[in-house]
């Protein structure tokens, strides 16, 4: 899938649930419990050894969702990300050499930054979607709003992630330079292992409900 279409899809979406999944035999469950909620699509993390059973099933069992691999910190958790058919890949740092794999790949990618440096070094190698994060430790909402004004004319669009959640969603979804956000309290490890789908499904509605209200 083209990075046009993906990017564009996330940014119609605006919300992104980041899942760290601890088993693969919890993948479709939580698949089918972000489409009962609206929110069809998922970054899974390359934190726990289930990521890339997790992310081949939902690509190939549920393809209506949007997934995608995160915490992609090596050239190998970028190619298995791709066999494993993820359409997308995101990174909390900026690592030219896993942007150039991705861009060999043709994995549409997005880089984490937290400067000014960072975002320049991003537009360097031609990224425009960026991961800010961790986006409240670094200032959220108003450090976001500082970044872009010296670069909002090169089209740069943000994906905060890192302490977002339903209190603070709004204030993120009214910045101009926000594309979408990650959010990591939509599907918590613990509810997953209790199977708690619904209350996933809940978020994910709560969550759309403000997407839609903004």
């Amino acid at each position: 899938m083209p990075s046009d279409s993906v990017f564009d899809t996330i940014s119609r979406l605006r919300i992104v649930p980041v899942v760290a999944i601890d088993s693969a035999e919890a993948a479709l469950p939580l698949a089918d419990a972000l489409l009962a909620g609206g929110l069809p699509v998922v970054e899974i993390t390359f934190r726990t050894a289930a990521a890339a059973e997790a992310i081949e099933k939902i690509s190939s069992k549920r393809p209506e969702i949007l997934v995608g691999a995160g915490t992609v910190l090596t050239t190998e958790n970028l190619e298995a990300a791709r066999d494993c058919g993820a359409k997308f890949g995101v990174a909390p740092g900026l690592n030219p050499e896993i942007v150039a794999c991705a861009n060999e790949n043709g994995l549409p990618f997005v880089p984490g930054v937290a400067t000014a440096s960072d975002i320049e070094c991003a537009l360097s190698l031609g990224c425009t979607m960026l991961k800010f994060f961790p986006s409240e430790a670094l200032g959220g909402v108003a450090m976001i709003n500082a970044l872009a004004a010296p670069y909002g004319h090169t089209g740069v669009r943000f994906m905060p992630t890192g302490g977002i959640n339903a209190g603070n969603l709004e204030s993120y979804l009214a910045v101009e330079a926000v594309a979408a956000v990650g959010g990591t309290w939509i599907a918590k490890q613990n509810d997953m292992a209790a199977g708690k789908w619904r209350e996933i499904s809940n978020r994910c509605r709560a969550a759309v409900d403000m997407v839609g209200s903004g």
